[in-house]
């Protein structure tokens, strides 16, 4: 009897739950009809390491340096007289014989362990346009520590380059420099591809702190037809100089504490600790190894992969006269250029693709100077955390 009186109740239940569902059929699936947008935004969204993005390349361009065999630049050169090939496959050039104009972005290291030099970097604000970019040319100023920070948009006012330039100030001890190329590289992609892109860091040739990668940064200069340049501040004079970090207290007993290694002076702590370039013979093997590994790969001196890897030169400074002298001699090589462009007839063919140029009818022609080359990826590639567009 208890039973029979236990399973009345249970249907009496479920036949009243039954017509309270049918009284009310619009608080039956309110999960499906409406369309919550509080709920999309708190759904996890992929990274940007994790989006997969196409690469296509179907406009290349390759400034090149001609040099004599007193280290002289060539000039005259017919653009008949080039040649170029694209991974061995001879390609079909257009030179440009008048000058192209200059959209440069100059990023400034102002983190605290540069205090002492920058000074002279305030200085070279009046330098910018009539040593580099010249009347025609625009000119955007973004500094870096932990931070990304755009001083000046681009502008062809001297005025306001200087002004910009001046404003400079030291912040933490962050160095974030791989980040500040990314975001220089994302600048000089809105500007029009008729002009010359030139991306030009003033700053150490280490990296502190930064969350893009190398290898996916230098890819990015490559597809955007970007040319760097760096001005490297000596490691040695920022070392000597720097204010002292403020300590962290150290809780641990004596005991634990490490005792200090001796660090032998070999060539390569030497160029590490001083700044210098490395000067490798051969470039295009480290940057295949560079390109091809997928992990983060380190490199003490990301700034030399940067500018062999767009075909771009490197000068150190370490006072007032030598920072000058170095905005000359890039000056006098963007001046110096001839900018070749290409449609590419073998995008077929993923991966690396190895440029090559030649120059006929001048005996005098000693070396060559342009960027090795540009990567391909196959269908998609991986983004460091800036969109990657048809260059």
């Amino acid at each position: 009897m208890p039973r029979l009186v236990l399973v009345s109740l249970l249907c009496g239940l479920l036949f009243a739950q039954q017509k309270q569902k049918q009284q009310n059929p619009a608080t039956t699936q309110p999960q499906i009809m409406v369309n919550n947008p509080a709920q999309q935004q708190t759904e996890p969204e992929e990274t940007p390491a994790d989006l997969l993005i196409r690469v296509p390349v179907d406009f290349v361009v390759a400034p090149v340096l001609v040099f004599d065999r007193s280290g002289n630049y060539v000039n005259g050169i017919r653009p008949d007289q080039f040649r170029l090939w694209d991974n061995d496959k001879q390609q079909v050039i257009q030179v440009d014989e008048t000058f192209t104009p200059i959209s440069m972005v100059i990023a400034i290291q102002s983190n605290a362990h540069v205090e002492a030099l920058l000074p002279y970097v305030r200085r070279i604000g009046n330098l910018v346009t009539p040593l580099l970019v010249g009347e025609q040319g625009e000119v955007a100023i973004i500094a870096y520590d932990h931070r990304i920070r755009t001083l000046q948009e681009f502008t062809s006012d001297p005025v306001k380059i200087t002004e910009a330039v001046k404003k400079i100030s030291p912040g933490s001890y962050s160095n974030c420099m791989i980040d500040a190329v990314v975001e220089g590289t994302r600048m000089l992609r809105r500007v029009p591809r008729n002009r010359r892109r030139i991306l030009m860091v003033v700053g150490e040739t280490r990296d502190l702190g930064s969350q893009s990668r190398a290898r996916e940064t230098l890819i990015g200069l490559q597809l955007a037809n970007v040319m760097f340049y760096g001005v490297d501040m000596s490691r040695f004079i920022t070392t000597l100089t720097a204010p002292p970090p403020v300590p962290r207290p150290d809780n641990r007993p004596p005991a634990m504490a490490n005792l200090p290694g001796i660090v032998p002076a070999t060539p390569t702590s030497v160029a590490q600790a001083y700044g210098l370039n490395s000067g490798r013979a051969e470039f295009i093997p480290l940057m295949l190894e560079i390109l091809r590994d997928v992990k983060a790969i380190f490199k003490d001196n990301p700034v030399e992969l940067f500018t062999k890897g767009t075909g771009g030169s490197e000068f150190g400074f370490h006072s007032n006269r030598t920072l000058e002298e170095a905005m000359e001699k890039v000056g006098e090589q963007l001046h110096s250029e001839y900018t070749i462009s290409y449609q590419p007839t073998n995008r077929d063919q993923s991966g690396f693709h190895e440029i090559a140029i030649d120059v006929l009818g001048h005996t005098d022609v000693k070396r060559v100077q342009h960027r090795p080359g540009y990567w391909l990826g196959p269908e998609t590639l991986k983004a460091n955390g800036s969109e990657h567009e048809r260059p």
